[in-house]
């Protein structure tokens, strides 16, 4: 923010305020989307959002960068807050262990948002904040393919189907 005119406390609360706010309203939506068309469709968007969202933060050098790169960080958090259960739910139902799953998936989920900060701190201190962005467009660009891959398991179908009870 150094070479923009922009004040840094306003443009931190700014960043926080648009994701939380948009976020909130997402996970809103998400919990009655997926009862009407299942958890693929809704995650397949958070999916496609952080890319998104990192490839906007790349290539548009401005601060007002920050209202679709924020909007879209709350469309991918509010969507995977409410999706990330409801699946580890659909896979583990009847087997005693979804708050074991839970947790489970949860501390990766953890280790991936620790990791990436580091991920995106190394290329930003070598390589430059571009390519950063870039870098972390790429990691999430790789959970789509898993997802598409992973979509051919029958498990995972039925536990991201919109028909399962």
């Amino acid at each position: 923010m150094a070479r923009f005119d922009v004040n840094p406390a306003v443009y931190t609360a700014s960043t926080v305020l648009i994701a939380q706010c948009v976020m909130i309203g997402t996970a809103l939506l998400t919990a009655r989307a997926a009862q009407k068309y299942g958890y693929g469709p809704v995650l397949w968007c958070a999916l496609v959002a952080l890319p998104v969202r990192g490839l906007i933060a790349c290539f548009w050098n401005s601060p007002w960068c920050l209202i679709p790169v924020q909007i879209l960080d709350g469309i991918g958090a509010g969507i995977l807050g409410v999706a990330t259960p409801g699946i580890v739910a659909n896979i583990l139902r009847g087997t005693g262990h979804v708050n074991l799953g839970l947790g489970f998936v949860m501390t990766l989920q953890g280790i991936g948002a620790a990791s990436s900060a580091a991920y995106g701190g190394l290329f930003a201190h070598h390589i430059g904040f571009q390519w950063a962005f870039l870098a972390l467009a790429g990691a999430a660009g790789i959970s789509l393919l898993i997802l598409t891959a992973g979509l051919r398991f029958s498990g995972l179908r039925a536990a991201l189907d919109a028909t399962r009870d």
